[in-house]
């Protein structure tokens, strides 16, 4: 799907000298460079009825090149501080960071103040849409595929926190980042928008991007960044893909609880399973409650205490024994609404203290998993 950018004047002919020009100008060795008139022109003038997702970074819409090729075109709500020869570097970077989990980013867009990624297009749209959408997008998943999803989008962010070049923190992980290809194989998107906007550019009204209901606690209220942030919201994803209820909008019980709290007051009473989704009439119990308690391993209150994403592709991979020993209740952060307790408690620590320690903890009774694995 990409292509070298030293053929970018046959791909911007019949079109002017300066989308020529400026093609050249910043010419790259992997990223595809469009001008705003052939974007315009494959989404039909970014027609609302070629929308099909959006979000704090841009609006992104189903668009389709002049070689018939599908794509999903990004707009850029925000403007990068970069000049243009710098956010084409950046972008060019990002595009050299390839993972059968990760959407792949195709090229981009610099014409006057317009910023615009171009990405392939996957055809069954976000896991937001497919699984915890309206009931008109709705479509059944069975297990097989929501424990692929799960493993899959794991092994994307331990890419991210250890493979990848230079090394990316996401900060918003969640379902409607998670997107489907048409056999319903996950791909994270959006991994390296965080790295091209200034820190005040977020999804929030404060210095911290991200989504409420996916964010740590520690990152939350003090902006303390680290991997463990990512391992926050992946476990919330979990529990959403085993529940098909989103951590963002429904609440449980008389308490209107946040679907982490009612996962651990599911847990505290031994009756995990009920946060199942209906939708599951049959599954292999055992795995689908390991994968639910590596969800609260993975949303502990204290970051420390965490497990690395490589730890957690370990777990849901491989049928281990997990240690509850170890395992302390979740933390959750309401924006201007309380946490838990412990979460309070864990927050009060001096802010010069790491919250990604190296630790021994072995969260597994049949084998270390952190012995095998560095932090």
């Amino acid at each position: 799907m990409s292509c070298r950018c030293f053929g970018l004047f046959d791909w911007f002919k019949g079109n002017d000298s300066q989308d020529q020009t400026q093609g050249q100008e910043f010419a790259t060795d992997n990223v595809r460079l469009f001008s705003y008139n052939s974007l315009r022109s494959a989404t039909s003038g970014f027609h609302p009825s070629n929308r099909i997702g959006g979000g704090g970074f841009g609006v992104v819409y189903r668009g389709v090149l002049r070689d018939d090729t599908q794509v999903a075109i990004k707009t850029l709500s925000a403007e990068s501080k970069q000049g243009s020869r710098e956010f084409v570097t950046e972008i060019d970077m990002i595009s050299n960071i390839r993972h059968p989990n990760l959407v792949e980013l195709i090229g981009c867009c610099v014409d006057d103040k317009h910023r615009i990624l171009v990405y392939e297009y996957l055809e069954n749209n976000s896991l937001a849409s497919v699984l915890l959408g309206s009931r008109s997008k709705y479509i059944a998943l069975d297990w097989s595929k929501r424990a692929a999803i799960c493993i899959g989008t794991a092994s994307g962010i331990a890419f991210l926190h250890y493979e990848a070049v230079p090394r990316i923190v996401h900060r918003d992980i969640k379902a409607s980042n998670i997107l489907l290809d048409g056999n319903f194989h996950p791909k994270i998107g959006d991994f390296g928008l965080a790295k091209l906007f200034p820190d005040n550019v977020t999804h929030l009204s404060t210095r911290v991007a991200g989504t409420v209901g996916y964010l740590a606690p520690e990152y939350a209220h003090l902006g303390q960044l680290t991997k463990k942030a990512d391992v926050y919201s992946f476990g919330v994803l979990i529990l959403e893909i085993v529940s098909g209820r989103s951590s963002s909008k429904a609440a449980f019980g008389v308490e209107l609880m946040l679907l982490v709290e009612w996962t651990w007051k599911l847990r505290e009473e031994e009756r995990l399973l009920e946060i199942v989704d209906p939708e599951l009439s049959e599954y292999p119990e055992d795995e689908v409650i390991r994968f639910i308690k590596v969800g609260l391993f993975c949303t502990q209150a204290a970051a420390h205490q965490r497990p690395t994403m490589k730890q957690v592709l370990e777990m849901l991979s491989k049928d281990v024994q997990l240690n509850e020993k170890q395992l302390t209740e979740a933390g959750v952060y309401r924006g201007y609404r309380r946490m838990s307790s412990e979460s309070s408690s864990s927050l009060n620590t001096k802010r010069k203290q790491s919250v990604d320690p190296s630790s021994s903890t072995n969260i597994v009774s049949s084998h270390s998993i952190t012995e095998m694995l560095p932090r």
